[in-house]
């Protein structure tokens, strides 16, 4: 146990008061012209070539990505090499979709938690792979060289994506690299990543759940934090740690750089470094695209996860098996969820609108005094304008009934709609082709992992928001039918869409598809709610997407403009690109924090507060009497502070974002103190 409690996590704290983040997700290939000397200043002991290297063993080398098959795009967490045989360090919620896939009732190693004692019984876990950057290079010139200006945007992104199809498949060098192109700064720079993929991964290790999610939804984002957040896996490749498929016979790999772990704790102003692979930012976003943000497509997002959380609460509870079937799907439903809320909140709190709008105007100023900027940049902050406009207008028509749509009985019914279709055209050809596809369809997986009171209750509690959010002249024609013949309740109609519809089962299912009938399919209830709600997304769909391609048109604009204002104006200004899923590097230091008046924060957490926060009538709070004692006991060995404590989380004003959970915590030597789990609201 003691071993368990030793590791390090971090919270991430992006405040107002005495710490603020140090604001930059940097490419790790600029580090020497752009941030190398302010870091020295902070407490970087390093060189570059020790930082980011192609040619020699360097940080680079041990940051992993974390996604799913051998070609994946992105990247949903980070994790770090930290021996020389393979064993990698993650987050426990990034560990726990494939925890949660090895989990039975039997052997819960959600709750209980798991250890392999040897390696023979660390367990294969599927679906998750491990990325390696090999190199990564600066595309922008081969890429700009395809496209001109008598292009329209949409032709310009179709040379584009073809450029970097080809580019992507001639680096991959017959599949022993992933290469990947990914625009920066709006479209304005590419660059490549070149990586070796890794899809043997095992399960070495991992908390009970009172460890890993212990103060569940209600600490997620704040502060402070008792969450022993981390889980630990192990990669494998052949005899000479090349990528391999799984196999028994495989070898721990032995990588070109491992993390070393300190065990020498932090203080107050330490300097601190992640890196990691952050997903998606929006840092240049303007402020019509924040007002939206906050005014429609968060509170639309709120309502609707929140009430399938509610749903899912409601039967988990009762049952472990269907716990432990729904724990990934709840935990990252909750984590967007309560994200956006956060988001909401201090978005308006911090007044980020105002700095935008300020910005806006120096860069209307700026435009206007030149002809020639007036005519390549001046309609851009109108047409974000005018299509954030229109996305707030589509908003609850477009998210109400798509995830109406996303309900089990109603995506059942969605297979079905191209015989439909073929039925309504009497394409009696097409009909049968669609027929024999069916045939050789698995309906079983549509059931794998579900829960049917779970899944029916969501479907009456999603078509209830919709009517609540939709104008009544928008509605989809679903609800006239529900009027007349349910006056109007909806639990009525969910009852008897559960009780008559074919998509309810794999036997009904199977047997349409042996006895086809287009007249019956028709008269089905979920199929009848499927068209309707594709009614509405279709008369909209078409404007919805025609604002989003202008925002992205205007955007690429705008930031081409505002680069070009700031190296004008000010020369010595570093700008660094948005997270897209890419290998980069943030640092700051160790701080506290007052995040209101008379509200202070200390930068350390202690396991004295898990104690304090224990509570038997709560599950996110609930302590193993043995996890008590432990802690009582005080025994931490040489994981004590000075004081005697063992410290379980700290503060650091690093700025990072979703997709760098698990991310390493480095100080200035490049040893490891931490795994980032998260940020806060402030």
């Amino acid at each position: 146990m003691k071993k368990v409690l030793s590791i390090l996590t971090l919270a991430l704290v992006l405040a107002a008061g005495t710490a603020k983040a140090d604001e930059g997700m940097w490419l790790p290939m600029f580090v020497e012209r752009l941030n190398y000397v302010d870091m020295q200043k902070m407490g970087l002991q390093l060189t570059p070539e020790e930082i980011y290297s192609i040619n020699h063993s360097s940080l680079k080398d041990a940051i992993v990505g974390l996604g799913e098959g051998d070609h994946p795009r992105g990247f949903f967490c980070t994790g770090e090499i930290v021996s020389d045989h393979g064993l990698l360090f993650t987050n426990h919620h990034c560990g726990y979709g494939s925890i949660q896939k090895l989990s039975s009732v039997d052997h819960d190693y959600l709750t209980d938690g798991f250890w392999a004692k040897s390696y023979d019984e660390e367990l294969p876990a599927e679906g998750i792979s491990a990325s390696f950057l090999v190199r990564m290079e600066d595309m922008t010139q081969t890429i700009m060289s395809a496209v001109n200006d008598s292009m329209t945007y949409a032709q310009r992104q179709k040379t584009i994506a073809n450029l970097c199809t080809e580019l992507e498949r001639k680096n991959s060098e017959g599949g022993l690299y992933n290469a990947v192109i990914k625009s920066f700064f709006e479209g304005n720079e590419y660059y490549m990543f070149v990586y070796h993929v890794y899809t043997d991964v095992r399960l070495v290790g991992t908390p009970p759940s009172s460890i890993g999610k212990f103060g569940g939804d209600t600490d997620n984002w704040m502060w402070p934090r008792h969450t022993g957040d981390f889980s630990i896996f192990r990669v494998y490749g052949d005899e000479e740690s090349f990528p391999a498929v799984y196999a028994q016979e495989n070898k721990p790999i032995t990588p070109k750089h491992h993390l070393p772990v300190s065990l020498d704790g932090v203080q107050k102003d330490d300097f601190t470094m992640i890196w990691g692979f952050p997903g998606s930012t929006e840092r240049y976003m303007t402020s019509y695209g924040i007002d939206f943000n906050v005014d429609y497509f968060y509170p639309a997002i709120v309502d609707i996860f929140g009430k399938q959380l509610e749903v899912m609460d409601e039967f988990m509870a009762k049952d472990q098996a269907v716990n432990i079937m729904y724990a990934d799907n709840h935990a990252g439903v909750a984590n967007t969820w309560k994200n956006f809320i956060g988001q909401i909140k201090m978005l308006r709190k911090n007044r980020v609108c105002d700095s935008k709008i300020e910005l806006e105007k120096q860069f209307e100023e700026w435009v206007k005094a030149e002809p020639a900027r007036e005519k390549e940049y001046g309609r851009a902050l109108p047409n974000l304008k005018k299509n954030y406009r229109k996305l707030a207008d589509l908003c609850n028509l477009i998210y109400y009934p798509n995830f109406v749509m996303q309900t089990s009985v109603v995506e059942n019914a969605s297979l079905f709609a191209s015989y439909a279709m073929a039925a309504q055209g009497k394409d009696k050809d097409a009909m049968n082709a669609v027929i024999e596809e069916l045939k050789g369809f698995d309906f079983k997986e549509l059931f794998k992992e579900q829960y049917k009171p779970i899944e029916d209750k969501t479907f009456a509690e999603l078509l209830k928001l919709c009517r609540k959010a939709l104008p009544e002249e928008q509605l989809p024609s679903i609800f006239a039918i529900i009027d007349k013949n349910y006056k109007g309740n909806i639990d009525a109609f969910a009852a008897d869409v559960q009780k008559t519809s074919m998509f309810t089962s794999v036997e009904s299912m199977k047997a349409f598809v042996e006895k086809p009938n287009a007249k019956k399919l028709e008269k089905d209830l979920a199929f009848m709610t499927y068209e309707s709600m594709v009614e509405v997304l279709m008369t909209n769909l078409a404007e919805y997407r025609d604002a989003n391609n202008a925002i992205d048109e205007n955007n690429h604009v705008f930031v081409k403009g505002l680069r070009e204002m700031y190296a004008q104006n000010k020369p010595d200004k570093k700008l660094y690109p948005d997270a897209n899923s890419t290998m980069r590097m943030s640092y700051g230091s160790v701080k506290d924090y007052t995040p209101s008046d008379a509200v202070y924060y200390n930068y350390i957490c202690t396991a004295s507060g898990i104690l304090q926060k224990e509570n038997p009538e709560d599950p996110e709070f609930i302590v193993p009497e043995e996890l008590i004692s432990l802690i009582k006991a005080k025994d931490f060995g040489r994981y004590a502070d000075k004081n005697g404590n063992l410290v379980v989380c700290f503060l650091s004003t690093n700025d990072i974002t979703g997709g760098n959970s698990g991310s390493p915590v480095m100080n200035g030597k490049g040893e490891l103190i931490g795994l980032a789990f998260d940020g806060n609201w402030e």
